[in-house]
């Protein structure tokens, strides 16, 4: 179903506004409409498993982000070529997530990308 943006005071200057917005949380709900409610936050520090969790993100994008311009650009290519629902970004985490060499060699032999 396609999202057709309404004309309200949630509309700023023809986008409409969703997300965290001031004290607020809006999205729409399964009609269309939007709902709005206070923001919450954690009521508790997050434990230890949720830190090593993003740890492992955090290591993930600071790699990705010492690859070279080419490097990243043949993992983009690798996605594309591939026809992924994934940018290169969203591979390369996975990659480094999940250490899968074997899949990333047989989309690198697949795709004829230079990966890793």
């Amino acid at each position: 179903m396609a999202h057709q943006p309404t004309t309200n005071l949630t509309s700023l200057f023809g986008t409409v506004v969703w997300g965290d917005f001031g004290p607020l949380t809006l999205y729409r709900d399964h009609r269309g409409q939007i709902t709005a409610y206070a923001k919450t936050y954690p009521e508790k520090p997050p434990s230890p498993d949720q830190l090593a969790n993003r740890a492992r993100f955090t290591a993930a994008a600071t790699a990705w982000n010492a690859l070279t311009p080419q490097k990243r650009e043949q993992w983009a290519l690798a996605a594309r070529v591939a026809s992924l629902c994934a940018h290169g970004y969203d591979l390369f985490v996975h990659w480094q997530l999940t250490g899968d060499a074997a899949a990333i060699a047989t989309l690198a032999r697949q795709t004829g990308a230079s990966i890793p």
